[in-house]
């Protein structure tokens, strides 16, 4: 498992990271083109970028499918779950079962119908096209405009990110059942940088905001639940002491 999930970072992190260097390429290109440089210009205006665009749009598709997989097993995206939140335990958990099963749901059809559009779109045929039993009945799908790739290619990404997503789902909803517990993620933390001791006495990440589902565990990881108006109150007071 964590070969996959190691795959999936190394997919997003390439695809942004490209797509911002092809971007950043195309621009640069651009405006140095327009400069009247002798010699220079010339050779710039030699230089076909046209396809960038096209290219950054397909991998930012591609990093969005994967990256909403990862969003659900890292626990990042971001839901309105104030009625979830004020349930007892049990109920909520058989509603957050219910939500992460509707999930998997949902992706799973998306999946599946998108393997059937690929399918249709010219796979069918690049496939028995390279097991060399293509019939002349089959539609070899459309091309994009300016890099000519096979649509069918691009429109990969929504079958694998959406059969990636149902699997992500059905594996949160399998832990919670097992631990209770929903991966969560710290908004105030950045990965590389250690953090020490904050010395306030207050958490100013501690925001009670409704915006994730509160899992069985979560009284047991914030024993703060609230910092509202009573604790800002009571240190005013000790700060007029």
């Amino acid at each position: 498992m964590k070969y996959l999930d190691h795959l999936e970072e190394w997919i997003i992190t390439f695809l942004i990271g490209a797509a911002t260097l092809i971007i950043f390429v195309a621009v640069m290109h651009r405006y140095a083109a327009g400069l009247p440089i002798p010699g220079v210009q010339d050779w710039l205006l030699q230089i076909n970028l046209t396809w960038a665009q096209e290219l950054c749009i397909i991998m930012f598709v591609w990093m969005a499918k994967f990256g909403a997989a990862y969003g659900v097993r890292t626990g990042i995206h971001v839901g309105v779950d104030v009625l979830i939140n004020s349930l007892s335990g049990r109920m909520r958990a058989k509603f957050i079962v219910f939500g992460l099963l509707a999930g998997a749901l949902f992706t799973g059809i998306i999946g599946a119908l998108g393997a059937h559009f690929v399918w249709e779109n010219g796979a069918h045929y690049a496939i028995f096209n390279t097991l060399g039993i293509a019939g002349k009945d089959l539609y070899p799908g459309p091309t994009t405009p300016d890099l000519e790739w096979p649509t069918w290619m691009v429109y990969s990404a929504i079958p694998l990110g959406s059969s990636l997503m149902c699997f992500r789902f059905l594996q949160v909803t399998v832990s919670f059942i097992k631990t209770g517990e929903l991966p969560h993620h710290d908004h105030g933390h950045v990965d590389g940088i250690e953090e020490g001791e904050v010395p306030v006495d207050v958490n100013p990440y501690n925001m009670d905001d409704d915006l994730h589902m509160h899992d069985l565990k979560y009284s047991k990881r914030h024993p703060e639940t609230k910092v509202g108006a009573g604790d800002t109150a009571t240190g005013d007071k000790g700060d007029a002491k």
